[in-house]
């Protein structure tokens, strides 16, 4: 018999595979069939752009399959929260794609096959200001995910160390919906000249992350090491 811990694919992350496949399509339709030599070339040339858009989504479902492996729920709060998750992601696939044909433009002066118009400071600080936000709300998603599954922790017998990791990796998701708070900050209040750093500050979720790391790795050896003598007993023979 499954439990809860060990089950089958639920509908729920069935349709949540579907969505995700269906925005992968909508990222490949937004190019046409070259009908020339030139065209392909231009094609050829919004790689770059497609490959970075197709990381981040592979990336997205990765951290929501990797949530459902652990947590396999199908509560209300999950099916509202898991909803507004993928609402998120195929709102955003367009924005996605123009921001990073519009980057791979300004930058490295990459065309796709049909190339966007060059944004000025204005329109780059105001379309950073709502990628910014669309970047805040699904990490705020699933840290609400994670958080929702602590809550449940006696339902999907969780011991403290897998409850701890949940709360961890609640957090987590959280520093990075702050960093695109932040970047939505510096869009709105920055001077337009200095529209750029927006989307550079999310850069700063690496060093973030890996200080917030270590710290928590530290907090969670103590309390493994607190936790050990529980768990010796535990496991003893009984005589």
């Amino acid at each position: 018999m499954l439990t809860l811990r060990k089950h089958k694919i639920s509908r729920l992350e069935e349709f949540s595979d579907a969505v995700f496949g269906f925005a992968l399509t909508l990222l490949v339709i937004t190019n046409d069939v070259p009908r020339s030599y030139g065209e392909l070339l231009a094609l050829l040339q919004g790689i770059p752009a497609f490959a970075c858009c197709f990381a981040l989504l592979v990336w997205i479902w990765y951290e929501h399959d990797a949530f459902f492996e652990r947590f396999p729920l199908q509560d209300g709060r999950t099916v509202l929260l898991n909803s507004g998750l993928l609402f998120v992601v195929l709102l955003y696939i367009y924005p996605l794609k123009f921001m990073f044909d519009a980057f791979m433009l300004q930058v490295f002066k990459l065309g796709a096959a049909r190339p966007v118009q060059a944004m000025s400071f204005d329109e780059l600080a105001r379309a950073s200001a709502i990628y910014g936000f669309g970047f805040f709300a699904l990490m705020s998603l699933f840290a609400l995910l994670y958080l929702n599954a602590t809550r449940q922790a006696g339902a999907l017998e969780l011991g403290p160390l897998e409850v701890f990791d949940a709360s961890t990796r609640g957090r987590h998701h959280l520093l990075s919906a702050a960093v695109g708070l932040f970047a939505v900050a510096l869009a709105l209040f920055l001077p337009r000249q200095l529209a750029y750093l927006s989307p550079a500050s999310l850069g700063l979720m690496g060093p973030l992350h890996a200080v917030y790391g270590r710290y928590m790795q530290r907090r969670r050896a103590r309390l493994e090491a607190a936790l050990r003598p529980a768990l010796a007993a535990a496991e003893a023979p009984v005589n």
